[in-house]
């Protein structure tokens, strides 16, 4: 069973991470995160006439009515660029949304590295802290997205409110799917690093599981024998220390000396031809 789950959470985390990646690769690449539209109420026939309608992203503005119809242009962001907006309002959202740039790019940078480490996880299990490192890469880059587009939502909002209210204007502005890119993107790589989190913590628990305890590694010697452990310890001194006597051993040579007699008796006896 658990072999199982590990192999469902490296397949889920596997697919959430490459969703997240590819999803805010496109985002960062499309000009699809803001619409706007800006034009005037004809009092006549209370109809609108759009002045001009454009659609923007991190990198480029394109507009699509007005009289930059059909026109693209690259957001600078040390110089302005030269096109004709209708007010001021709609000039300073594009010049505030620039300031959250910078956090989708390092969340693309993140995820890129965590799919990567996450990949070279999964092709090696036996690293099992490569799985904890791509988790921790999928939630900085989740928390990185989400600065951006929190940044970039207060921005608009901002400028929208202090926009005047007349009468005889409207202005319309919605977020476009790039938009809905990114903010998918931060679910599922928020989801990716969750996951990765928890196989590192299943991996790591089943090689405890079934690590050996280092009390098996060491032999257990005999108490009763002195040279059960010496092919085990070749430090141990050779030959073994000398053992004392028993009181047996002892009294066992002292009978043995009784018993023989001294030959210097056994030369006399030989003389009065007695045997010894």
């Amino acid at each position: 069973m658990s072999s199982c789950s590990s192999r469902a959470l490296t397949i889920l985390s596997t697919v959430f991470g490459a969703c997240g990646l590819l999803l805010v690769g496109v985002a960062v690449s499309t000009d699809y995160w803001l619409i706007m539209v800006e034009g005037i109420i004809l009092q006549q026939n209370q109809s609108m006439e759009v002045k001009m309608a454009l659609h923007s992203g991190l990198w480029r503005v394109c507009f699509v009515a007005g009289s930059e119809n059909g026109r693209c242009v690259a957001s600078e962001y040390f110089t302005e660029p030269d096109i004709e907006i209708t007010t001021e309002n709609t000039a300073n959202i594009l010049k505030m949304v620039r300031t959250a740039t910078p956090f989708p790019m390092v969340s693309l940078l993140f995820v890129f590295t965590a799919f990567v480490i996450s990949n070279i996880g999964h092709i090696q299990p036996q690293r099992t802290i490569l799985a904890f490192v791509s988790g921790i890469f999928f939630i900085l880059s989740g928390l990185s997205l989400v600065v951006g587009l929190v940044l970039y939502i207060s921005s608009i909002n901002d400028e929208v409110m202090n926009r005047p209210r007349e009468p005889e204007q409207f202005f319309h502005y919605h977020y476009g799917w790039s938009f809905a890119f990114a903010a998918s993107s931060f679910l599922l790589k928020e989801g990716a690093g969750v996951m990765s989190v928890y196989l590192f913590m299943k991996r790591y628990a089943e090689e405890e599981m079934y690590r050996p305890h280092p009390a098996l590694y060491r032999p257990r010697l005999s108490e009763s024998s002195d040279y059960s452990g010496q092919f085990l310890h070749p430090e141990s001194s050779w030959p073994p220390p000398n053992r004392g006597r028993s009181a047996s051993e002892a009294s066992s040579d002292i009978s043995i000396q009784l018993n023989q007699t001294p030959p210097e008796i056994c030369m006399h006896l030989e003389m009065y031809n007695a045997k010894c």
